[in-house]
């Protein structure tokens, strides 16, 4: 098995598990690895070192990387560092990537998903029809807007949400 460090065109950062370098070129090439934040198909493997334990030191535990053990965001101030002209901390894309993949999925696990009826349940809610919950579906940019323009809160979720977290 072969884990390689991973990255699409907006350099988002992720890990995929291959059965060898030629499974990985093989699923690139079909278009069938994308990234988990944006969906993008254009991925790049990355340099990675591998980990080696060489005695007198223990080796640093690493965590597993899965929704129930993801890192808090962290703010500069927890961490200073020197970030250079580019002005991101080194491992901050990681860190706030693995914080908004967890917020959704919570968000996902919170909700009742209503499909394409969500503008009139949200409207239903917000007008007192029904009772309010917490709820996600389909509105199109025009909708959103309308719902806006009410004064009904709601937030667009990118569109991979459901494959991609539930």
């Amino acid at each position: 098995m072969k884990v390689l460090n991973l990255q699409c065109a907006h350099q988002h950062s992720f890990e995929g598990w291959f059965g060898s370098e030629e499974d990985f070129q093989a699923q690139r090439a079909r278009g069938l690895i994308e990234c988990p934040m944006c969906a993008d198909k254009d991925i790049q493997k990355m340099p990675s070192a591998p980990r080696l334990n060489l005695g007198g030191r223990p080796a640093q535990e690493v965590p597993e990387n899965n929704s129930d053990n993801l890192r808090p965001a962290l703010s500069a101030a927890d961490h200073p560092v020197d970030a250079g002209a580019g002005g991101t901390p080194p491992g901050a894309n990681s860190v706030a990537q693995a914080a908004f993949l967890k917020a959704l999925r919570h968000a996902v696990a919170n909700t009742e998903d209503v499909g394409d009826r969500f503008t009139h349940e949200v409207r239903r809610m917000h007008y007192g029809d029904a009772e309010a919950r917490s709820i996600r579906g389909k509105a199109s940019l025009k909708e959103t807007v309308e719902l806006l323009e009410e004064g009904i809160d709601v937030m667009p979720l990118p569109p991979f949400v459901k494959e991609t977290l539930q």
